[in-house]
């Protein structure tokens, strides 16, 4: 009765209106008031939920995201991965340019909606221009742009960690991001020379050695970020959040002084922008942390082991059930939400069958991200809709091949656990 009340109170805000981070402020006193617990026991914990040093992580990162997204540094990703693309001269070279860039991209943003607008508003032009069909292309970027979700610096794996109250450094799950984020996107990338040789899409051109010199001097500034992150993380030369305020330094005068696309007149707005995000991300953190409090309170996690333990005590089927759980709230709950929600109830599940909190930190990761990708909620589906000005019906159609190699990643980092954790073991701390 006591998680009644608490999924009760949450699903009736949400089907009313009334904003996530509200309807789990008030499912949090709900639960206090049934059980008994102190109002101000949960209102200690929605200012503790906010007050993290780690916390600055996320406003960091994504301000120097925003930066350079805006700044002009999409247009040239675009052109360097043709130059590491363009040499080979094999058929659907520009959608492996598309995926390439979309890499390099989200090692700078931790964005996926802001490397599909980057990206996309770039390569799906430039691939319809040449004889790709334009839904092909929009859902190359779609899918593309989930590896900002695994890829250091993503803003996902710092709330992860937020969420588990800390005892998850945001080192290792950047270290644990970079393979099955590069898996995803060498597997995409494969996918892509399937239907490029099935349906005889253009072949991707050479570029010019002198071009290419020029491209790749002119990327080599925005790539820079990619050292400052991960460089300095593995170095020991400072923490992410330090590494998150570096990058907003550099972001700031890459953009400013070297690029010079960006508008001075238009900081004001991209800090307001900025500001807007982490507001709600923080607003959605702090009443997650009550509802979490209020999650253990009443045993939760307990009861939810002790029910799948009724059903089979093989950790393979139990991994099986949690990721067609997550797959089906990934398409129903935006990203943060659902992780906010999740890891206090399903993390202590998972601990106790013997998954290791980072390796799960990616399961959780990559189903979230494939929900992103599918309606009713599906924001990298609709702003990959609305930059490739296709219609939602059309993609659907012919998505579903992303989706399989979506889903065969989705498993093998779910039973593979080294393809997380080995970077965590050879340099994690």
């Amino acid at each position: 009765m006591d998680v009644a009340i608490v999924i009760g109170t949450l699903f009736f805000c949400i089907a009313i209106g009334m904003p996530i981070a509200y309807s789990l402020g008030l499912a949090a006193l709900a639960a206090a008031w049934w059980t008994d617990i102190p109002l101000e026991a949960v209102m200690l914990q929605v200012s503790s939920g906010v007050s993290k040093f780690a916390m600055l992580t996320i406003p960091f990162f994504v301000l120097a995201g925003a930066l350079m997204a805006e700044g002009g540094i999409a247009r040239r990703l675009v052109g360097f991965a043709n130059v590491l693309v363009g040499f080979l001269r094999v058929r659907g070279g520009l959608s492996i340019v598309n995926i390439v860039a979309t890499t390099f991209m989200s090692g700078i943003s931790g964005s996926a909606v802001a490397d599909i607008s980057a990206i996309g508003s770039v390569m799906i032009p430039q691939m319809e221009k040449v004889g790709y069909p334009r839904v092909f292309s929009t859902n190359v970027t779609i899918s593309a742009s989930v590896q900002a979700l695994l890829i250091p610096p993503s803003h996902n794996a710092v709330i992860y960690s937020l969420a588990t109250g800390g005892t998850i450094s945001i080192l290792s799950l950047f270290l644990a991001g970079v393979v099955p984020g590069l898996l995803l996107g060498f597997s995409l990338i494969v996918l892509c020379l399937v239907l490029a040789y099935r349906n005889d899409y253009p072949k991707g051109e050479p570029i010019p050695l002198r071009d290419a010199a020029k491209l790749a001097v002119d990327a080599f500034w925005g790539l820079i970020t990619l050292i400052i992150i991960l460089g300095g993380i593995l170095g020991g030369v400072f923490t992410a959040v330090e590494a998150g305020a570096v990058a907003c330094v550099w972001a700031f005068f890459v953009t400013m002084f070297i690029y010079r696309e960006f508008p001075w007149r238009g900081l004001p707005g991209l800090v307001h922008r900025t500001l807007r995000t982490v507001a709600m991300v923080m607003t959605l953190i702090a009443f997650a942390s009550s509802v979490g409090y209020m999650m253990a309170m009443m045993r939760v996690p307990a009861h939810i082991t002790a029910f799948f333990l009724t059903i089979s005590h093989d950790k393979n089927v139990i991994l099986l059930m949690i990721n067609v759980l997550l797959l089906v709230l990934g398409c129903l709950v935006d990203m943060a939400p659902a992780i906010l929600i999740c890891t206090p109830i399903l993390l202590p599940v998972m601990i106790s069958f013997g998954v290791d909190p980072v390796h799960f930190g990616m399961i959780m990761l990559m189903n979230l991200g494939i929900g992103l990708c599918h309606p009713p909620v599906g924001a990298i589906l609709f702003v990959g809709c609305a930059v490739g000005r296709v219609r939602l019906e059309d993609v659907m159609k012919e998505i579903w091949p992303f989706y399989l190699v979506m889903f065969a990643v989705l498993m093998l980092v779910t039973y593979v656990p080294d393809i997380s954790l080995w970077m965590v073991h050879k340099y994690g701390q």
